[in-house]
């Protein structure tokens, strides 16, 4: 058999996350440390591995329960090769170093089991429920897939250079970055978008770090039911994926 489609054979490598393509994760599983991932994510997988849909710690429950923000996590353990994908979004390999990494759950794709995760809150001038309200920190060292809606953009901030973002194009941010939620309207309004421009709620970013928008204000279903094609739940938030391997440390 000879087809073009050949051109698409599994990547070689070493390493532990690896981008298939823009859109199609690899990760390697050696019987020692174990990935979670976002729920359905797993497209294929090859070897001896063992997929638990039941993981959640109690203090992820009390956090769900709470604030509504968190991951529906599977654990992925043994030894063997696992595909991960989530709606064709773009996939991105980001490393979490010391000063840890704030994402929106919606956008995380997978991560090593080795991280810790936390829901807080994100400050708002008005002290209402709105996008962007809870987020997750992510600490520790490992590695985190997220994915974005079309190509990201990355922000630096600097003490000298604040930025603001829409709460539904912001993707991540460093963890060490004071931010802010508001809405550029009088109170009366605040729960609607922003007269006739079609804009909502913003974050507000100062201290050094970055922050990682993507090109969409879209929410595209995140767990789509199984027989019902692209029939699908939305979720809160913003939620995307666009993917290109990206090993940068958030310092």
């Amino acid at each position: 058999m000879q087809s073009p489609l050949f051109n698409y054979a599994e990547q070689q490598s070493q390493e532990r996350y690896v981008i298939q393509n823009p859109q199609l994760l690899r990760v390697a599983l050696t019987g020692q440390d174990d990935i979670l991932a976002r729920k359905g994510a797993m497209v294929a997988y090859q070897g001896l591995v063992d997929f638990d849909g039941e993981y959640q710690t109690s203090t992820q429950r009390r956090a769900r329960a709470r604030t509504g923000e968190g991951l529906d996590l599977m654990r992925c353990s043994g030894q063997g090769t696992v595909y991960f994908a989530n709606l064709a979004q773009y996939i991105h390999v980001v490393e979490v170093e010391q000063e840890g990494m704030t994402v929106d759950s919606a956008y995380v794709l997978a991560l090593d089991s080795t991280l810790h995760t936390e829901v807080i809150a994100v400050d708002s001038q008005y002290g209402i429920s709105g996008s962007g309200k809870y987020q997750l920190n992510i600490s520790g060292r490992g590695k985190v897939a997220l994915m974005t809606s079309g190509q990201p953009l990355m922000m630096q901030v600097t003490p000298e250079k604040y930025v603001n973002v829409d709460a539904d194009a912001i993707v991540a941010w460093s963890t060490g970055l004071r931010v802010q939620m508001q809405a550029q309207t009088t109170n009366s309004n605040v729960r609607r978008r922003r007269g006739n421009t079609g804009e909502g709620w913003e974050l507000s970013f100062l201290g050094q770090g970055y922050a990682l928008v993507q090109p969409s204000e879209v929410m595209p279903p995140q767990n789509a039911a199984i027989g019902q094609g692209l029939a699908a739940q939305f979720g809160a938030g913003q939620h995307g994926s666009h993917a290109q391997n990206q090993n940068n440390a958030w310092n």
